[in-house]
């Protein structure tokens, strides 16, 4: 009896694992606090749970999930909502399954002991960024704001070194700075910034963080249940912070010190509590934006931008 109840017990296990779906999710960049979801997901077993073996991947390249998604080399990819209306602009046939972080993280900073106390003080200065044309746009909207241009500033290539260039007065503000990492970056080494965020001078308000799928496989059932767990541990985060924090560092020990600690609080008010909603007329009143900047020729229609998961 024992022998036979042994054998059902394996052969239980095998169809488990045998039932488990794989899917692979292409990172923006290295794992950290941004994908706190994802990780809680896979570390409460939430992924399993809905029948799902899920693949985390950091990529080599962050401007290629997008791409690899698009080739079919991933099912999955986090990118961001300025990014998607590009992809598409390009041809990428890549569409919205859901969001991760629903605000802005980018943001124009400045040392808070420095010169440069409002926008109308950029004139004339130095101002680095990391990747060209949409943090121009960023920078000149904030900057028209105050009656200047991009004509009015030096634009610098810091090469992702932002508040390093920033402190070393290579420059004297940096555009695309993460508000959760970059000002406590500066914090921890006693060299304190300020953030003018875009949002609050005359930039719409956007998704961060969405995930993204190739447009004709969006209705791939794994993408819902992946949309479910991913859900499931965003409410966790919520009610539980620091239980959460010490799984991530479980699974993640190289991350485990102060300044991702403080990135992980700032964060989770950011993450999308209803990661499956579509907000048709912010995603509009963003590509009007883009439009009017000249980073797209036209509004796309939303059916293009986004395929809601049945």
């Amino acid at each position: 009896m024992r022998f036979f109840l042994s054998v059902f017990i394996v052969l239980a296990g095998i169809a488990s694992a045998q039932a488990q779906e794989k899917l692979t999710v292409l990172l923006d960049w290295f794992v950290n606090p941004d994908h706190a979801p994802l990780i809680i997901a896979q570390e409460l077993g939430l992924f399993a749970r809905e029948g799902l073996d899920v693949t985390l991947v950091a990529p080599a390249d962050p401007s290629a999930p997008p791409r690899l998604v698009a080739a079919g080399q991933g099912d999955i990819a986090i990118s961001y909502q300025p990014s998607l209306h590009l992809q598409i602009k390009e041809g990428l046939p890549v569409a919205w399954i859901g969001t991760l972080v629903e605000t802005p993280l980018n943001a124009l900073v400045v040392l808070a002991d420095g010169p440069i106390q409002s926008l109308s003080d950029l004139k004339g200065k130095k101002v680095g960024f990391s990747v060209g044309g949409f943090e121009d746009a960023l920078l000149g909207a904030m900057l028209q704001g105050v009656g200047l241009s991009l004509d009015d500033v030096e634009l610098v290539n810091v090469n992702f070194s932002l508040s390093p260039s920033l402190i070393s007065g290579n420059v004297d503000a940096v555009i695309g700075a993460f508000r959760n990492f970059e000002l406590n970056q500066m914090d921890l080494v006693e060299r304190p910034g300020r953030a003018f965020y875009p949002e609050e001078h005359g930039v719409p308000v956007y998704d961060e963080l969405i995930l993204i799928a190739h447009m004709d496989k969006t209705g791939d059932p794994r993408f819902r249940k992946f949309m479910n767990a991913v859900e499931a541990a965003t409410i966790y985060l919520t009610n539980h912070p620091e239980e959460a924090l010490a799984l991530f560092v479980k699974a993640y020990p190289e991350l485990d010190d102060e300044l991702n600690r403080r990135a992980w609080f700032d964060t989770l008010p950011r993450f999308a509590k209803r990661p499956l909603a579509f907000d048709k007329a912010r995603y509009e009143r963003f590509a009007a934006f883009m439009k009017e900047r000249g980073l797209i020729d036209e509004v796309p229609d939303m059916a293009r931008i986004a395929r809601p998961l049945n």
